[in-house]
């Protein structure tokens, strides 16, 4: 009887048990890296989406605009695109924002990762 239920019983061995804990571990610090990038970028959007639709920024200036870009990035803690480098379009009673920026993410040693982003009001 013991022989029998020997070989009926299955699981992970210390060594699988390490390599996946290993796994997982690499897996949390890559993500925890480079999820302030994108949280970022999603902030810059939101703030391009703001601007665009403040209806006192229909009919201002380039200049204006990106002094509300401004004060909104400061309160938002955004430091990846400075006002001069938002790209302002103006088609009518509408306005686009964009931009082109990237990002370095030092992973370990001299290994990083290049992040691009082209954050945009327009859907």
């Amino acid at each position: 009887m013991m022989r029998t239920m020997a070989n009926r019983q299955y699981g992970l061995s210390l060594s699988g048990l390490l390599m996946v804990a290993a796994i997982l571990g690499f897996a949390a610090i890559f993500g925890m890296k480079l999820i302030p990038a994108y949280m970022q970028d999603a902030e810059i959007k939101n703030i391009f989406d703001a601007v665009a639709r403040d209806p006192e920024m229909q009919k201002a200036q380039v200049r204006d605009i990106r002094l509300a870009y401004s004060k909104r990035a400061v309160v938002a803690n955004v430091t990846a695109i400075k006002p001069d480098d938002v790209e302002i379009g103006k088609d009518g009673d509408s306005i686009s924002l964009s931009a082109s920026y990237s990002i370095k993410v030092p992973l370990a040693g001299n290994a990083s990762l290049l992040l691009e982003f082209n954050p945009s009001n327009s859907r």
